[in-house]
């Protein structure tokens, strides 16, 4: 662990904008203090995970979603049918990829050359045709309550924060960028295990930013400090008189609390500004916001948050989930598709495999690219497709999974599976298997009532 730094230290390295400073004491929309959340870890230590599982012997395995929200069209990304009738198969065309056999739309080139670095399952299913009940599914694995805005049962971010905790004690052991999902979060496990997040602005689709690292205004590096050398004169005085040491595991987590705060790895992990230009370029940025067509579901500003999730896994983070919405394309889904989140898409993702392979982090990262539910196969009298949870695809590289793969199939027409039939929960036993996460360990609810981490479904060996 890097040493601690100190109010001088701190005046001569750190700079005061956006990139380099985590704004003190608040962790997203709970308004849970960084402190208070490692009080409660404490309290709910993680479970030891299975001796060897998924484990690699130079590195500890870490994961990134690629959340995207909305339903991507299966038939339009990953699984076109070409012979379908035109109200079925779409305006777009098919190609060829490097891997004989395999055939993806014709708006992922980018993808199509790196087809032998990922795979793809195209016989997902589940029936449950809403936005945030589906993300309920595709996160815990259990249907949604009442609310499916909420979560009754833990995301799998927070199961593997609360059964492997932190890979580095300076950085998060679960970050969503920028907010918090449907799903996402940490049910009955508590507001220990939800998921730190970046916070990007929901009014200002444009620049990509980090409110969570600046500094309040008119608040300096110098106040900062002057504040904790207050807290400790204190915090010496009430230790003096507090005979139960409660205090002392209180500065216990205050330090940690700091050291996480201002050390040099979660500031280098986040300074996405940092990255050459060439790299960022890679991954590509959003134009300047057009309320044209590309834009009608939400303006896709994903690329640069794909990189930064590639920067936290490289760090220490073990698993980050990055939102990529809007894909709800009812309307001119074509020209959505089109001119904007297909080309972004192939641009980012390509980008973020051949990086993570550059790296040397590629057999250590699962990466999966999915959303609720796929499209309808048939397209709608508004040029677009509807939401459609009968059969969807997904994205799968990293770690032991085998590029230029296919894993189970739809019919002709896009509408069922039609072999190999597999659910959101193999998915996520998936994901599990390749963190060393233990299945078949229960968790207990508010009411006492115990829960496994899945309730089924089977990691999917044919990737490997």
């Amino acid at each position: 662990m890097p040493s601690k730094i100190g109010c001088a230290d701190l005046h001569s390295t750190m700079r005061l904008d956006r990139r380099s400073f985590v704004k003190a004491g608040i962790l997203g929309s709970a308004g849970l203090s960084l402190s208070q959340l490692l009080k409660a870890e404490a309290t709910s230590p993680p479970s030891p995970a299975p001796a060897g599982a998924g484990r690699s012997a130079t590195r500890r395995p870490s994961v990134i979603v690629l959340w995207m929200r909305g339903g991507p069209s299966h038939i339009d990304m990953w699984d076109p049918k070409p012979n379908a009738p035109e109200e079925y198969r779409g305006e777009f065309g098919v190609m060829n990829t490097n891997v004989p056999g395999i055939l993806l739309s014709d708006m992922l080139p980018q993808c199509a050359r790196i087809m032998d670095k990922w795979s793809i399952i195209r016989s997902l299913h589940h029936h449950d045709a809403g936005h945030s009940s589906g993300d309920q599914i595709c996160f815990t694995g259990y249907p949604s309550g009442p609310n499916p805005d909420e979560n009754i049962y833990p995301s799998c971010g927070s199961i593997v924060a609360r059964q492997l905790g932190h890979l580095s004690p300076q950085l998060p052991a679960y970050v969503m960028i920028p907010r918090l999902l449907p799903g996402a979060s940490s049910g009955y496990l508590g507001v220990a295990y939800k998921p730190f997040e970046t916070q990007a602005d929901p009014a200002n689709p444009g620049p990509f930013r980090l409110p969570n690292f600046s500094l309040p205004t008119g608040v300096t590096v110098e106040q900062v400090g002057d504040r904790r050398n207050l807290l400790r004169s204190f915090d010496n005085i009430r230790r003096d008189i507090d005979a139960s040491g409660q205090m002392g595991a209180l500065d216990r987590y205050t330090r940690q609390a700091w050291d996480i705060l201002t050390s040099n790895a979660a500031r280098d992990a986040f300074d996405i500004d940092s990255e050459p230009a060439s790299v960022r370029n890679r991954y590509g940025f959003m134009p300047r916001f057009d309320p044209g067509a590309a834009d009608r579901c939400g303006a896709p500003a994903w690329s640069q948050r794909i990189l930064l999730a590639r920067r936290l896994v490289e760090a220490g983070v073990r698993i980050v989930t990055v939102d990529l919405r809007w894909w709800d394309t009812h309307v001119l889904g074509f020209d959505s598709l089109r001119r904007g989140f297909l080309p972004r898409f192939d641009q980012a993702y390509s980008a973020l495999i051949e990086d993570l392979e550059q790296r040397g982090l590629l057999e250590s990262t699962l990466v999966v690219a999915w959303g609720e539910f796929g499209r309808t196969p048939r397209v709608n009298n508004n040029a677009g497709r509807d939401h459609y949870p009968n059969v969807f695809s997904a994205a799968l590289a990293g770690g032991a999974v085998q590029g230029g793969r296919v894993v189970g199939s739809s019919d002709s027409r896009g509408a069922f599976p039609l072999a190999n039939a597999k659910t959101p929960q193999d998915v996520l036993a998936t994901l599990y298997r390749h963190l060393g996460v233990d299945v078949n360990v229960n968790y207990t609810d508010g009411s006492g009532r115990p829960h496994p981490v899945l309730p089924s479904g089977s990691a999917i060996d044919e990737l490997s």
